[in-house]
């Protein structure tokens, strides 16, 4: 009976502890000052042709999955520049590169109605990595699978950084 009423009392406790205890909180869309938000512009620094309008589709596949409406009339605009790409073979088989790695850098803002414009914490490299073995063609589709990757990962991490600022 004292054993059992141990594990009743410390199973109550580590739940208070976690509920309550660790000062976090759970955010979501509701937190937001906004129902929708305009994608401006976001510049592609790098040598990679249409990364932007890859990473356009890609947030706004994020936010419309997160329920955050994309409106052109909307207030509230996200831009940013995409600042580097790069492709960096990471291991080698019979003096060939086997594994590639994508690292995709940039710096993203949140501008709001009254003009005050807020970094997201978005600045570090978002980086995946992909095998490249077979013929040119299997390696440019694992790469194109990368970046897409790589971008929808930026994506999230924008959209958490308007949740989160």
């Amino acid at each position: 009976m004292k054993i059992q009423k141990f594990i009743l009392l410390f199973t109550i406790h580590c739940s208070l502890v976690t509920v309550f205890g660790c000062g976090y909180t759970l955010q979501g869309r509701q937190a937001l000052p906004f129902d929708s938000i305009r994608i401006g512009r976001i510049e592609n620094k790098t040598h990679e042709p249409k990364l932007e309008d890859r990473l356009q589709r890609a947030l706004a596949d994020e936010l419309i999955r997160n329920g955050i409406m994309i409106s052109k009339d909307s207030g509230y605009v996200i831009s940013g520049v995409i600042r580097s790409f790069e492709l960096k073979p990471l291991s080698e088989k019979e003096d060939l590169a086997a594994e590639y790695e994508v690292v995709i850098t940039g710096e993203f803002f949140l501008t709001s109605p009254e003009e005050k414009v807020t970094p997201l914490r978005n600045s570090g490299a978002f980086i995946t990595s992909f095998f490249g073995t077979g013929t040119i063609g299997e390696i440019m589709a694992s790469k194109e699978l990368a970046i897409e990757n790589a971008l929808k990962n930026l994506s999230s991490e924008i959209r958490a950084g308007m949740i989160y600022r």
